[in-house]
């Protein structure tokens, strides 16, 4: 139970982290916004910080 409250948790504040992030960077005049979906919910719920830099890393990515 502990498990799955952490990996909810992380998925929520990862979902508030990518909101500000993209918050910031359009401020800035960057078009690297991740959407939130489903997919990237889990991927930073399941992953954490390390999964937030691959998301966006692959933003980078798609890019270049």
């Amino acid at each position: 139970m502990e498990q799955i409250l952490n990996v909810v948790l992380r998925g929520i504040l990862g979902t508030i982290a990518i909101y500000f992030i993209n918050s910031a960077l359009a401020a800035a005049g960057l078009s690297l916004g991740v959407g939130i979906n489903g997919l990237t919910v889990l991927t930073s719920g399941i992953l954490g910080f390390p999964g937030l830099l691959a998301l966006y890393g692959l933003g980078i990515y798609k890019i270049l």
